[in-house]
């Protein structure tokens, strides 16, 4: 039986595994020196308020459980790490003046942000500019990774790219043999991306879509739009949006009696897009990086850490919690490699060549990053999830039976 985290981690501090270095003992011909109190200060920038707030929120969370069970087996060389948090409010423009108000002036550490993909892009070169780690949680648009090259960037990521989810989706489609596609996407630039994504998607598999409909975020109803789609002949629709318009599209999908199986990228999954839609997202099909599931140990131990932050049910976003807080305690394992060079050069080598597999939330991230690849999260790892008496579940029950086998990134 595996420990939770925190005991895992007292256990190795208490039993003197971290290597010399991070032990930093007092020379021997003077008095032992008081421990650094010195706070390591994080940047955390995220939607708080707004239509991606439910994200933003579970992200948040996410990342303070990581932060306290790190804190409460004496944080990093007995420095206790710091959240400065920032809401972008999933605006663009205010996403890039906390970029640059955390590495300029607040001077953090490092930085874990971004669960819009337009927002996330406006920012990049804060980051970059700067030589300041920043590990994108949540946000999935496929250039966040590509902007750089892999070897001189500052970017990271532990969600899944839009391009995996795409094909991931049509895999299931051509396996359900349907053949007459409708696109629902939002005209952001998240939806854009999501379009080039899916339109390469299709092409891959000789398909073409029946039907490309484009939407403003912010509608309270596609109807008119639902009803070009189902005169299209279309039998099976991808939703591209974030979580309340993938709610209005199932409310407008269910409105129009059109009864065909409807798609999405992770936005569907959010407790958002169950609430926009009145319940009408149950029986939907939804990509995921991990689902609630109370048999396995880490899992069950994140669910309950965030239960004692948060009474939220069900979690605005599983997957933007965990992979949140993945990434909180992927930082901290590349600060021990830095041998106390947390420049954010000094965090960029470490994550490249992290040394021991971390056992997260999500999955077990072994050699997850490199000098050419940014990307922790691999098709391989992906679940097809559904909404189900109110919560996210495994649409396949051989993926629930298998759920416990550890999928490591290909």
């Amino acid at each position: 039986m595996q420990l939770p985290v925190r005991h895992l981690v007292a256990l190795v501090l208490s039993a003197g595994l971290m290597p010399a270095w991070a032990q930093a003992p007092a020379p021997s011909n003077a008095a032992p020196a008081a421990p650094d109190a010195k706070l390591i200060r994080l940047g955390l920038i995220l939607p708080l308020t707004g239509g991606s707030s439910d994200m933003g929120n579970s992200a948040r969370v996410g990342a303070q459980v990581a932060v306290d069970e790190i804190n409460a087996v004496g944080g990093y060389l007995g420095r206790k790490l710091e959240l400065v948090i920032r809401d972008d409010q999933a605006n663009p423009d205010t996403g890039l003046k906390h970029a640059e108000e955390l590495v300029l002036k607040e001077k953090v550490a490092a930085t874990v942000g971004f669960c819009n993909s337009g927002v996330a892009m406006k920012a990049l070169d804060v980051f970059q500019g700067n030589q300041h780690l920043l590990i994108v949680p949540c946000a999935t648009g496929t250039a966040i990774t590509a902007k750089y090259p892999a070897a001189e960037s500052y970017i990271f990521r532990t969600s899944a790219r839009d391009q995996l989810q795409s094909q991931f989706l049509v895999a299931d489609i051509v396996k359900r043999n349907y053949k007459k596609v409708a696109l629902l996407v939002d005209s952001t630039g998240y939806g854009d991306g999501g379009l080039k994504d899916l339109e390469a998607a299709l092409q891959a598999v000789g398909l073409k879509p029946q039907i490309v409909v484009r939407f403003k975020v912010g509608v309270k109803t596609l109807a008119d739009e639902m009803k070009q789609l189902k005169d299209s002949g279309a039998d099976v629709l991808i939703g591209w949006t974030v979580g309340p318009e993938q709610g209005v599209i199932s409310a407008s999908r269910a409105a129009a009696g059109w009864s065909v199986p409807q798609y999405g990228p992770w936005g569907l999954s959010h407790a958002s897009a169950f609430e926009a839609s009145k319940g009408a997202v149950e029986g939907t099909y939804v990509v995921q990086t991990v689902l609630p599931n109370t048999f396995m140990e880490r899992n069950s131990t994140f669910l309950r850490g965030y239960a004692k932050l948060s009474k939220e049910r069900p979690i605005g976003s599983m997957m933007s919690a965990a992979q949140t807080y993945d990434s909180v305690h992927l930082l901290l394992r590349a600060m021990f490699l830095t041998k106390g060079n947390i420049s954010g050069k000094g965090l960029k080598i470490a994550l490249e060549n992290l040394q021991q597999p971390y056992r997260g939330v999500v999955t077990t991230y072994d050699k997850p990053f490199s000098n050419t690849d940014h990307d922790a999260i691999s098709a391989n790892m992906l679940w097809l999830g559904t909404w189900q008496g109110g919560e996210r579940t495994y649409v396949y029950k051989d993926d629930a039976a298998r759920a416990s086998v550890i999928r490591r990134k290909e």
